[in-house]
């Protein structure tokens, strides 16, 4: 239920989220068929005794042993390390299963000269065997992790990650062993401390809502409070201790979608409108080979004009480039590393007699970046430096899909932009100037990326005859137009066959006798006498500013003002920033608005502003679709609330690790000389689509530890029955001690399984990393439910004793 809110997105989010909430879906109910139908059924087959056991075990023991055959011969022919290592791993279970009898009994049935001598011996493998399983079990994915993961990057060598993977697993177990051996005495100190500890939980889900919408939003009602009693509110906002709160947490910052990586950028800058397609093909070329020398560039291809299609409404002055940019490391068809023979005496690659690498499976991936480059934006940083040109615009990030996709919903070539509208043509080109200069000066917005259009500018040849000098000379107007229309711009006389297809003939003056203004004036009309008389006799030919094209959306002549946030700017943030600074501009009469002249912003906000409004009605039934769930299981609303806690927890946590991730000071420190903010690319997180679908997940796998305790709880308290606190708290402390490792189960494969995605790199990493920050910060905070519930429950049972309550009164 927990995914319901995204089978309600509609438009990209939809488009994008909706796969995998099916895919979701779909494996739950065949789990949840599994468990209700094959488990039962096998269990009651085993265990009912019309088949001997020993013979099922073997039986389905020798089955799997040919499955993980299978699926080793699988992983060997596709070349799926990770399914070779599976298969192998499951085979030697299979293998042990079926030979510990009799292994554990060989070196007791082992006679020399001392009889007895290997019993103790043959006592220790028995005891040991299931250890060195298990101990196989753990060298093998270690050693898989190391060589399919590579967290410190195929550079540092097999060892390096061998051991960092040690580390960093060994650690995280290690902290849940030592949570699983304090948990008894550390829930015996907590019973007793009920109320103090529960202060614990509620400071971390204020600091999880002050963390999402702010320190002042979160205790605005403090000041407010303060000034009832007398007390001036604002001297409290002023104070430093809440300016500095205010500072630090300031709220996160919304954006609907984090950027995708597909591989290529789109370079849209623009020229003047007066350029001619000469200069305009000039920049071009100019840019494309500026770009080129770039290293990490693969291609670059750019075009001016358009397509014979109304569709594709771009003029002269507006330059489209395709970048292709080389991924960081060498890679096949299918996208894996390729390894190159490597000389780690001389630490270089070793190549062939034509220069070209030699490929080695042994050897080591070869990085196409330089050393500097180490994501994306610095090698689109390179671009904007290296095609930075005076008389061209400069252009916000862009991807080719992504613009497409904003272009088909705004029109706009740019994520953000204002739609300026207004009654004329020079007045909107006043308007979209103006708002361009206010633009420029907003500290979030990257002023080199602001770009009006130039509504007017582009220079027409303008012919205005004299109707009383063509009378004095016998003409007629419709003979000047004619012979204009012929010599400038051509006249359709006939046309040709050529087999199936036709072709107009067109007619009209050679280009060297209609290049210039003067050219146009030497043009000779034809006179009733057979005189001929110049143009310009009788017409005046002047050069005029005008429109390079004419927009209009609902009836109203349109502009566009695109523009690109800083780097972590988020989006929303930038577009309230700007409309409430033009509005400033705008009420202080700084900016005095012509008459009938307004504007809107547009871009993919709105696609963010579309999906928080789906999202504030579906999720709120959504939460209480799951409360009214766990109320059917435990038919008490106290103890749904109890294992609904877990959620809130879980929601601060979430957030409370997406705030950890833009400080600079987290996880700032190196092993083996990899910065772990590099390697788990630690940076400001806003809040988006992708996000939110991670909390969602998060709420679906957040009560799952609170109703294996509640149910185990309220199975003790109903089978064996208390009647004093003491016994109340015995038996809730009996019942977390059987319950805590199921839980803490839960929550370490959870975060173990996530982690390798927050290091992810290339496509589609963009959206796994923020779905998968909640995740892990909410599981990390959701062990406290671990103490939370049982206490909340000893809470509740103390009470009832003390107020002779039963269940059905709560």
């Amino acid at each position: 239920m927990s995914f319901l809110p995204v089978f309600m997105l509609t438009g990209e989010s939809g488009r994008m989220f909706i796969p995998l909430a099916y895919t979701k879906t779909f494996v739950l109910l065949a789990a949840i068929g599994v468990a209700l139908t094959i488990v039962p059924a096998a269990l009651h087959l085993i265990m009912a005794g019309r088949i001997r056991r020993k013979q099922v075990k073997r039986i389905m023991l020798i089955g799997v042993g040919l499955a993980a055959v299978a699926a080793f011969s699988a992983g060997i022919a596709s070349g799926w390390l990770w399914v070779v290592a599976a298969g192998m791993l499951l085979f030697l279970f299979v293998l042990y299963r079926l030979l510990k009898d009799r292994f554990t009994g060989l070196a007791s049935r082992v006679k020399f000269w001392r009889p007895g001598r290997f019993e103790p011996m043959a006592r220790w493998l028995g005891r040991m065997l299931p250890h060195a399983a298990g101990i196989v079990a753990v060298i093998i994915v270690w050693w898989v992790l190391a060589a399919v993961w590579e967290p410190l990057g195929p550079e540092r060598g097999f060892v390096r990650n061998f051991i960092f993977v040690g580390l960093l697993m060994g650690g995280l177990l290690g902290f849940f062993w030592l949570f699983l051996m304090v948990y008894g005495p550390v829930l015996r100190v907590l019973l007793a401390f009920k109320m103090m500890f529960l202060l614990f939980p509620v400071a971390m889900i204020l600091l999880g809502l002050t963390v999402w919408i702010g320190f002042d939003r979160t205790f605005s009602f403090f000041p407010a409070t303060a000034q009832r009693f007398g007390i001036n509110g604002d001297n409290i906002r002023l104070s430093r201790p809440w300016v500095a709160a205010a500072h630090e947490f300031p709220g996160l910052g919304r954006e609907f979608m984090p950027p995708l990586d597909e591989g290529s950028f789109l370079w849209m800058p623009t020229v003047m409108p007066h350029a001619s397609i000469g200069e305009a093909l000039e920049v071009l070329q100019y840019q494309d080979r500026a770009m080129m020398s770039v290293p990490e560039v693969e291609g670059v291809f750019g075009k001016i004009g358009r397509a014979e299609s109304a569709l594709d409404p771009a003029p002269v002055s507006m330059i489209e480039t395709v970048i292709n940019y080389k991924s960081e490391y060498i890679t096949d068809a299918a996208g894996r590393r390729v390894n190159f023979k490597y000389d780690r005496k001389q630490g270089s690659f070793i190549r062939d007699a034509d220069g070209r690498l030699i490929p080695d499976s042994r050897g080591r991936p070869y990085r196409q970046w330089r050393d500097h480059i180490q994501s994306p934006d610095d090698i689109w940083a390179e671009i904007v430096r290296a095609a930075e040109l005076p008389g061209a615009t400069s252009a916000p990030k862009l991807q080719p899909i992504e613009t497409r996709q904003v272009m088909l919903q705004t029109g706009m070539r740019a994520p953000m932009g204002v739609k300026v509208r207004a009654p004329d043509l020079d007045t909107l080109g006043q308007a979209a100037v103006q708002i361009e200069r206010f633009l420029r000066e907003i500290p979030v917005i990257n002023p080199g990326t602001v770009n009006a259009e130039r509504v007017v500018g582009k220079p027409y040849i303008e012919i205005h005859p004299d109707r009383e000098a063509i009378a004095r000379y016998g003409l007629r107007m419709a003979d000047v137009q004619d012979v204009i229309q012929a010599a400038i711009g051509g006249s359709v006389i006939t046309s040709t066959v050529e087999g199936r297809e036709r072709y107009p003939v067109r007619v009209r003056y050679a280009r060297e006798w209609r290049q210039d203004m003067e050219d146009f004036e030497r043009l000779l009309l034809p006179g009733p006498n057979g005189a001929h008389i110049p143009l310009a006799q009788v017409a005046e030919i002047r050069y005029a500013r005008g429109p390079q094209m004419i927009r209009s959306e609902d009836t109203f002549l349109t502009a566009y003002v695109t523009f690109g946030v800083r780097r972590g700017v988020a989006e929303v943030e930038a577009m309230d920033q700007a409309r409430q600074y033009l509005e400033e501009k705008k009420a202080s009469g700084e900016w005095i608005v012509p008459p009938g002249v307004s504007w809107r912003f547009a871009g993919t906000y709105e696609n963010q502003v579309e999906t928080m409004r789906t999202m504030r009605v579906i999720l709120p039934v959504a939460l209480m679709i799951i409360f009214l769930i766990l109320y059917f299981q435990f038919r008490s609303v106290t103890t749904t609330f109890i294992v609904f806690s877990g959620i809130a927890v879980a929601w601060a946590g979430g957030f409370i690790m997406i705030y950890l991730y833009g400080q600079d000071w987290f996880a700032d420190f190196a092993v083996f000389g990899v910065n772990m903010r590099n390697l788990f690319q630690l940076h400001a997180i806003n809040l988006s689509v992708a996000v939110w679908v991670g909390f969602l997940a998060l709420f679906g796998i957040a009560v799952d530890d609170g109703v294996v305790m509640a149910t185990y709880l309220r199975q003790s308290f109903r089978d064996r029955p208390t009647g004093d606190i003491p016994g109340i708290r015995k038996a809730v402390l009996e019942a977390g001690m059987r319950r805590v490792r199921p839980c803490l189960m839960t929550s370490a494969t959870t975060i173990l399984a996530l982690l390798p995605v927050l290091t992810a790199t290339g496509r589609g990493a963009d959206i796994m990393i923020p779905m998968a920050i909640p995740i892990i910060g909410g599981m990390s905070l959701v062990l406290i439910s671990m103490f939370i519930v049982p206490v909340l429950y000893c809470l509740a049972e103390e009470i009832k004793l003390k107020r002779g309550l039963t269940d059905a009164g709560v």
